[in-house]
């Protein structure tokens, strides 16, 4: 492992050698830390070892090698990643589209989406596609593809997560003071005590069904900050299957961490 910061920053980053291939390694000093934490990201497939300080970063650098295995375990355990690239195809509300770079440079927008003729069922398998699937037309330098379709993504996020929400909230009477979007490894949604409510992006992956299930279970804690009986029968006023949307998501869920995952 190569040291390439001075121990006066409280966060180092580096790459170390599991099962044969180098492994980004985030290295982060939290005084709050009883011992070393070692996690891997199932977002940015990195390795995160916090320590209690600075000066046991050598420490724990040992420890992540003599975890090696558990390492290479958790990184095997992750879907195999899908980079936003030229022919990648990509899940866009339920529905995978071919991400297409457009070499020309006259395309009248940065992002657009070119509809074929297809018959989808959106209980299909997820990664199913088909061969007449929709396209993602990305123009531009091929440099840029990956944060067009990014940016591109979360803008669609935006729109059908506000709109989904706003609607839920008005029929509860109330509306956040704010919705946020994050890309957030173990929830797809939360309400803080502040009325402010922050989604994964990654939603926008996801069927409707399931991404309007996920607003409406936010904005129902606009209302009641918990799961009782009340809670969910606010949802229930909104949502006609809530196991359907649940389901998916449970069978589902991590895979859409795979979406733009670097390759390591």
């Amino acid at each position: 492992m190569n040291k390439a910061l001075t121990k006066k920053d409280s966060t180092r980053r580096d790459v170390m050698s599991v099962a044969g291939r180098e492994v980004p390694v985030v290295l982060k000093a939290n005084r709050r830390a009883r011992r070393v934490i070692l996690k891997v990201d199932p977002i940015s497939r990195e390795v995160t070892i916090t320590s209690p300080s600075v000066r046991g970063f050598s420490q724990a650098i040992a420890f992540a090698r003599k975890h090696e295995g558990w390492i290479a375990e958790r990184l095997e355990a992750l879907p195999e990643p899908v980079p936003f690239a030229d022919g990648a195809l990509i899940p866009v509300r339920g529905v995978m589209h071919e991400i297409v770079h457009d070499r020309s440079g006259k395309a009248r927008a940065p992002v657009r989406v070119e509809a074929r003729s297809i018959i989808t069922d959106a209980d299909l398998p997820l990664f199913s596609a088909e061969n007449q699937t929709p396209r993602l037309i990305v123009s531009g330098d091929a440099a840029h593809l990956n944060r067009r379709v990014t940016d591109w993504l979360k803008r669609e996020a935006r729109r059908d997560l506000t709109e989904a929400t706003l609607a839920h909230a008005a029929s509860f009477g109330t509306a956040p003071a704010r919705i946020t979007l994050r890309d957030t490894a173990s929830r797809w949604g939360s309400c803080s005590t502040t009325r402010v409510i922050n989604y994964s992006w990654r939603l926008i992956f996801a069927p409707p069904y399931a991404l309007i299930y996920v607003a409406a279970h936010e904005a129902a804690h606009l209302i009641e900050h918990n799961h009782g009986p009340k809670f969910w029968k606010l949802v229930k006023t909104r949502i006609d299957d809530i196991e359907r949307a649940k389901i998916w998501l449970t069978e589902n869920g991590a895979a859409l961490h795979r979406y733009g995952a670097p390759l390591i």
